[in-house]
């Protein structure tokens, strides 16, 4: 039967209508009832778009067993906040002054004369009967307490006191995080940054990590640490100056010379780690970082699938580096007059840098307006000189022998390249990424994927391409980028094959005796023993970014089994994280959203992918983004408007819906 509600015009209250709840509109004669009957009032404000108010309603106002609590004991009244701001503010100023926060769904326990008893947002179902059984019996038991108690907090409202009344309690906190941080930065380089060792490893997880945090919690030592270390790589000789792309590590503690091979999951991470560099410190050094990443990827390691190959040796014809070096006889026969600016600007001599080898690794290790200086030129002149001679010296090497590559084509470095290419999108817009993503995502999904069972290996230079069982590595980094996929195309089959993945993931590596996740599947080959991966290494373990996953995904689909996944796996490995946290930094990345909250951005309009590409010039770690039509993801339905909308939300409880990417970023904060 419908409810009072029925007679209303608000599109809110009319949502409402049907609930087993006995709901009067805002009013007279809810107010008088409760009076004459001395019934604590729920007023439960919201509006129309509200996705959690939504989704509070299905599980709570929906339920009878929840609906006859609340009729038995409480006058329930339903307000829509765009029609009656007047009444919102009262009662969301009590949830502030109560938790430290508001938004909506909004639902505040008043006396009956309104004054309010108890105020806060969303509820899960147990939560909500609890607080009201306790409240009603409260009232019945402690009026006078009651009554003292809402006289305060009316008091507080009136004076606009934050008062911190919160019974919540966080499972985390700032401090969790800064006890990971504070013995961990014993161990960085402030002068050539990274890791005080040698050999040096990029370890682009660890400085990602570092960058969020930095970025989050204002540390100026994990910003400087963060930013001296991208620019030490991209100076570095183990950044290949002429074609693009990283070598595996540096042999020494300058990132000189660098075991030359190139590694897919290397350049893919770091093309994530440099666009979000590029993000934040917006240095024009690390934007070329990514744009010659992405051309040597594209030129050199894609397959005409659409694959991405493994690797390409540090060897040829027999000897380490020969590719990527030079004499000094070379660049001076080759550059004639820019020689001088060349080998000044990169560091070469006439005995060679590389001392060893009697040979030159290119490097920088001073700045154009120095060595303009130095030289009695322009910095533009200069500039101008050196691309030149890079295009020269790259066509040289072109004619050379090149060293071999791994033609193997691996699901789970396809998926951290697939990522790293989102992430070059986002933060350029660079339609030319975004298509090489595409092709990377479709090759996935054609060639790697049979039966809803993701493959490892695919090799095609075998006259049947071979299909391996996949490992966790394979299922997290192929689920994580198409996540990304989707977060910079809207399109949605991308978030739902990531769901199927994970679905696969914990029917097949699902291990109830601890949590976790084996690193193989049920129908894998039976060993002496089944690992699981928990470590944090050059690439993140297979667990902490299932954790991610899931997390990210319980979020987009409001799937509270994948949330509560994540957070038992987290709580495995948090109390080995502080003790050494480079190697558990993709779990901190976890941490970091536990304690910071997971922004869930949805934009909705004609105008969508305009603002989702403005928004993305912003760094902002620990968001999610979805939008375009209103499709089937809860946070989108009742959000389509003509006008473009974008909605922040973060705990359940949405912000106010706003227009423009200035106004969104003032709730991103």
């Amino acid at each position: 039967m419908a409810n009072r509600l029925s007679k209303e015009s608000s599109p809110y209250l009319l949502q409402h209508a049907e609930n087993p709840v006995d709901w009067y509109p805002w009013g007279a004669e809810a107010l008088r009832r409760a009076r004459d009957e001395n019934k604590l009032i729920i007023v439960s404000i919201g509006y129309a778009a509200c996705h959690w108010c939504h989704v509070m309603e299905q599980e709570s106002f929906e339920d009878q067993e929840v609906a006859a609590i609340m009729n038995q004991h409480f006058i329930c009244i339903k307000v829509d906040r765009e029609e009656r701001p007047d009444i919102d503010q009262i009662y969301i100023m009590a949830a502030q002054l109560m938790t430290g926060r508001g938004g909506w769904p909004l639902n505040c326990i008043c006396l009956p004369d309104q004054r309010p008893l108890y105020a806060g947002t969303y509820y899960r179902k147990e939560e909500w009967k609890k607080l009201l059984v306790n409240l009603a019996e409260f009232w019945q038991s402690k009026s006078e307490q009651a009554l003292e108690y809402a006289e305060r907090l009316t008091a507080g409202i009136s004076e606009a006191e934050q008062l911190d009344l919160s019974q919540e309690a966080s499972s985390y906190s700032r401090d969790d995080l800064k006890a990971v941080f504070e013995p961990w930065k014993q161990y960085f380089d402030f002068k050539e940054g990274g890791y005080s060792r040698s050999p040096k490893f990029p370890m682009p997880n660890n400085w990602r990590f570092l960058l969020q945090y930095g970025a989050l919690a204002a540390d100026d030592t994990a910003l400087s640490i963060c930013k001296l270390t991208l620019e030490k790589l991209a100076q570095g000789g183990i950044y290949d100056h002429l074609g693009g792309g990283f070598a595996r590590y540096s042999v020494d503690e300058k990132w000189h010379v660098p075991h030359f091979e190139k590694m897919l999951y290397d350049n893919g991470q770091l093309l994530s780690l440099f666009s979000e560099g590029f993000q934040y410190f917006r240095d024009e050094r690390f934007k070329t970082v990514v744009y010659e990443t992405v051309k040597w990827l594209e030129r050199e390691m894609t397959s005409p699938e659409g694959g991405f190959y493994s690797a390409l040796d540090a060897d040829s014809e027999g000897v380490e580096g020969k590719f990527y070096t030079f004499s000094y006889t070379e660049l001076v026969e080759l550059l004639g007059n820019a020689a001088e600016a060349f080998c000044k600007f990169y560091s070469c001599t006439p005995e060679g840098n590389w001392q060893e080898e009697g040979t030159n690794v290119l490097m920088i290790a001073s700045s154009a307006s120095a060595i303009a200086g130095e030289l009695g030129i322009e910095e533009k002149d200069l500039v101008e000189k050196i691309e030149k001679a890079r295009q020269q010296l790259f066509q040289n090497r072109e004619t050379r022998v090149r060293p071999a590559r791994d033609t193997k084509i691996l699901a789970s470095w396809n998926g951290m390249a697939l990522k790293g290419l989102c992430d070059a999108y986002k933060a350029f817009a660079d339609p030319a990424f975004l298509n090489l993503a595409l092709q990377n995502g479709r090759f996935i999904r054609q060639s790697l994927l049979r039966n809803g069972r993701l493959h490892r290996v695919f090799r095609a230079q075998a006259e049947v391409p071979s299909f391996e069982d996949a490992f966790l590595d394979d299922y997290a980094f192929v689920i994580d980028a198409f996540i990304a996929l989707y977060e910079v195309t809207f399109d949605e089959e991308w978030l739902n094959e990531a769901m199927r993945l994970s679905e696969y993931v914990l029917q097949q590596f699902y291990d109830a005796g601890t949590g976790l996740l084996y690193y193989t599947s049920q129908s894998a080959e039976e060993l002496i023993v089944r690992k699981h991966e928990l470590l944090d290494n050059v690439i993140p373990s297979s667990n902490s970014q299932m954790a991610i996953n899931l997390y990210k995904l319980g979020h987009f689909f409001d799937n509270e089994a994948y949330l509560d996944q994540a957070r038992e796996m987290l709580s495995c490995v948090f109390t080995s994280i502080k003790t050494y946290g480079s190697a558990y930094s993709n779990w901190c990345t976890l941490l970091l959203y536990e304690v910071f909250g997971l922004l869930e951005v949805a934009i909705t309009g004609a105008e969508t992918e305009a603002l989702r590409t403005e928004l993305e010039k912003y760094f902002v770690p620990n968001k999610i983004t979805l939008g375009g039509s209103p499709g089937t993801l809860p946070l989108l339905q009742d959000k389509w408007t003509d006008k473009t909308t974008i909605y922040v939300c973060k705990n359940r409880t949405c912000g106010l819906p706003v227009h423009t990417v200035a106004d969104a970023l003032l709730q991103l904060k």
